[in-house]
């Protein structure tokens, strides 16, 4: 995976000018999924995984774009904008898309990308691509656009040529990342404010079960999960007018769905109840009761199995795996579904031991290995130098 010290180096040797440098972070997210599109909260933070871009105009109305990762070119005009015909560079091309939809000047780019947020693995480096453009678009071209303009810009830009109906958790951590805590976004408001996480005593692991996600698969498991919800909500509203959204249902009003169809149900009783659990989570974050806050985590997961359905029988065999190990606090499968990684809360003085027998018992359930990935919390998007990285 390539460094901000490669990008910059294949920017230079291909380009022959300087280059404004930035790093845009991954994600996890401790717990609310998919929460943010019924208008809920959910807890994320930005990580130490980043993806690297290197950028710069041009004098002509040219889009050259280079993957350092993936060795591969691609070339565009803005007077010809379209899809391209592969997947990576309509991160990048969806981004400049959104800015001429704005009205925004967007001249020609050169641009070389790479990094080590791993990809299909739940961490969100499509999020990262697009936010990361948007910010460099934004500084190059002085759009003014702020912090939450550009997420959304993001968002529309995986909706409108990447066709995927994400919502607006992924970008906004991405700008709003801070050392040291969790954001606590309200989908609803569009509004955040910081959970501490500052216990040296715990760690954040990551298990991969290296089941990627299958970006078809997701697409449309999306788009089916989003009607169950709106169905559900729609039905509450007949009896509730003034409800807008799933989180402000209360549990037992639920009970109205179940003559209707089970599985619109099942849905919206697991958005119900991940909300409620979220904001338990913060509370026990708040007090320092990180036991009470891996209990969450483990019914977090049940839901996603058994209710919204959208776990494998990888990662429900890696966070089975885990109740069984002293030392872990808490684990549930992170991201959209089917694949990717847990997310784990282990004492600091049990991670190794973690590691060694998740290992074996993975390796000996589906004879592969399992990624392990550390993750600290990091900061937001931002510009850096190659000193700074040092």
């Amino acid at each position: 995976m390539a460094t901000l010290s490669k990008v910059n180096e294949q920017y230079s040797n291909l380009f022959g000018t300087a280059a404004m440098l930035l790093q845009s972070p991954g994600r996890i997210n401790l717990i609310g999924e998919h929460t943010d599109y019924n208008l809920g909260c959910v807890l994320p933070a930005a990580i130490d995984k980043y993806i690297f871009m290197a950028i710069g105009t041009r004098a002509d109305d040219a889009i050259n774009l280079v993957s350092a990762d993936f060795d591969d070119q691609y070339s565009a005009s803005l007077d010809k904008l379209e899809p391209a015909w592969k997947l990576w560079p309509n991160y990048i091309l969806g981004v400049i898309n959104e800015f001429k939809n704005a009205g925004k000047y967007v001249g020609g780019i050169n641009l070389v990308l790479g990094g080590d947020i791993p990809i299909s693995a739940g961490m969100s480096s499509s999020a990262a691509i697009c936010t990361g453009t948007a910010f460099a678009l934004n500084k190059l071209f002085n759009a003014g656009f702020t912090k939450l303009e550009l997420a959304k810009i993001a968002v529309a830009a995986e909706h409108n040529y990447l066709k995927v109906k994400c919502g607006l958790m992924d970008p906004y951590v991405n700008l709003y990342g801070k050392e040291r805590s969790f954001v606590k976004l309200n989908c609803r408001t569009e509004e955040h404010q910081y959970v501490p996480f500052d216990n040296d005593q715990i760690k954040i692991v990551l298990f991969n079960s290296g089941v990627r996600h299958n970006f078809i698969k997701l697409a449309s498991a999306f788009h089916t999960l989003r009607e169950h919800c709106a169905t559900g909500l729609a039905l509450i509203q007949k009896h509730a007018p003034h409800i807008s959204s799933l989180p402000e249902v209360p549990k037992a009003m639920l009970e109205i769905l179940k003559p209707h169809d089970q599985d619109v149900y099942k849905r919206c009783l697991y958005i119900v109840e991940e909300s409620e659990r979220l904001e338990r989570l913060c509370d026990d974050l708040m007090t320092g009761d990180f036991k009470s806050a891996g209990q969450r985590l483990f019914e977090s997961h049940e839901g996603l199995r058994n209710l919204y359905q959208v776990s494998c029988e990888e990662c429900d065999f890696l966070v089975d795996t885990v109740k069984e190990i002293p030392g872990v606090l808490g684990a549930r499968m992170m991201g959209a579904g089917f694949g990717g990684c847990t997310i784990n809360l282990v004492e600091s003085e049990a991670v190794d031991e973690v590691i060694k027998r998740v290992k074996g018992r993975y390796n000996g359930s589906f004879a592969k290995d399992v990624k392990v990935y550390h993750a600290s919390i990091g900061s937001g998007t931002e510009e850096v130098s190659l000193v700074s990285v040092l």
